[in-house]
């Protein structure tokens, strides 16, 4: 049953995705040719009116087909003024950008909704502790944290969650000169601890960890504690807007430095993030509910890198256009797409590798 509601969350995001280009492009009055579950071949279709909506076998997207999207196809004269090609430019940026638009505002919807149940960790304890770290020589597993540089922990001082004020305390202290991978801060973090009822001042000086892009002590933190929140209605926007917020830069970042071997270990393709996904139906509704908000809106935001063939680049190129005046060639815009082309193939071998590697090693972390 598991693997049923994976397929269906899945389903779920490209319906809502495909919806937003085809509402919009018959709003806007294009001809609508098809509007597809997946890839062909086909399962089955049917037709009404001049579209035809079908599901096709392949499981691994879906599409709306626009007449005119090649700007060289030749056209029947009675359908040819509502080709794409044929619009003016902000109707098929409007057309391109209802897709994502639609992933970043289920995603929103999802994130506002389960802010309402979100509960505050009260307390925190160290959890796991990376061998051969700083944390690895003054703390323990279970050490509940008390304050860390005068700031106790149970009363933060804003609304930044106490996991993330603790980590930026600890960011705080940085290495003298360069920020190099390994170099150790110029101070040491003060840390209250309780350990078997005593509670003990520590002093643990931070390594920069260039992966990571920060200053660390090498421990995992943990709730010991939790209290409902309870936001009001601005407050909840708010988390959902931080927490999306978040996302986007760690997914752009991540595809930024695709390059460097720490971050590609950090991709998963279809195949991972189904299999994450199905570890997260079965942990429950909160965390399935989560993660489908995270993958809807990572959807959104690497289809709008400007690089075709995804949905970016449509709208880069139709930007182009305005900005010059007169459309630009198309043999231009298919040589371009070679790079964006390229990028998705290999953004998909690089997920693809990782996921193998997972599911013959250690197998997926859920968390």
């Amino acid at each position: 049953m598991s693997w049923v509601l994976t397929v269906a969350g899945f389903a779920a995001l490209i319906i809502l995705h495909e919806l937003g280009h085809f509402t919009v492009a018959k709003a806007v009055g294009m001809r609508v040719e098809r509007f597809y579950l997946f890839f062909p071949p086909k399962l089955a279709s049917i037709r009404r009116g001049e579209t035809e909506y079908g599901i096709g076998a392949v499981p691994l997207g879906g599409f709306v087909k626009i007449t005119g999207m090649n700007p060289e196809e030749e056209l029947d004269p009675e359908v040819a003024p509502r080709a794409y090609y044929h619009q003016p430019v902000w109707k098929r940026v409007a057309v391109i950008a209802a897709g994502p638009a639609m992933n970043l505002l289920l995603a929103f919807v999802l994130l506002f909704a389960l802010a309402f149940g979100i509960r505050e960790p009260t307390a925190l304890e160290v959890g796991a502790i990376e061998k051969q770290t700083p944390a690895a020589q003054a703390l323990r597993p279970g050490d509940r944290i008390i304050a860390v540089d005068g700031v106790r922990v149970g009363h933060p001082s804003d609304a930044t969650s106490r996991a993330e004020a603790i980590s930026d305390e600890i960011n705080s202290h940085a290495c003298p000169g360069p920020q190099v991978d390994g170099c150790r801060s110029a101070t040491p973090v003060r840390m209250v601890v309780e350990r078997g009822g005593r509670r003990l001042a520590l002093s643990v000086t931070p390594y920069y960890d260039a992966s990571a892009g920060r200053h660390r002590l090498g421990f995992e933190m943990r709730g010991a504690a939790f209290a409902p929140v309870n936001p009001s209605v601005p407050e909840a926007a708010s988390l959902a807007g931080r927490f999306m917020w978040r996302v986007t830069s760690e997914t752009v970042g991540v595809v930024a430095r695709i390059f460097e071997p720490e971050e590609r270990k950090q991709v998963s393709s279809i195949v991972g993030v189904s299999a994450v996904t199905n570890e997260a139906v079965q942990s429950g509704s909160r965390q399935a509910l989560t993660l489908l908000a995270v993958i809807s809106l990572s959807l959104a935001i690497i289809n709008l890198f400007p690089f075709l063939p995804l949905d970016g680049g449509h709208i880069f190129w139709s930007l182009v256009e305005k900005l010059r005046g007169r459309p630009v060639p198309f043999s231009v815009i298919e040589r371009a797409s070679v790079v964006g082309f390229v990028l998705v193939l290999m953004l998909f071998a690089v997920g693809l590798t990782n996921d193998i590697d997972r599911l013959t090693g250690g197998g997926f972390a859920g968390r």
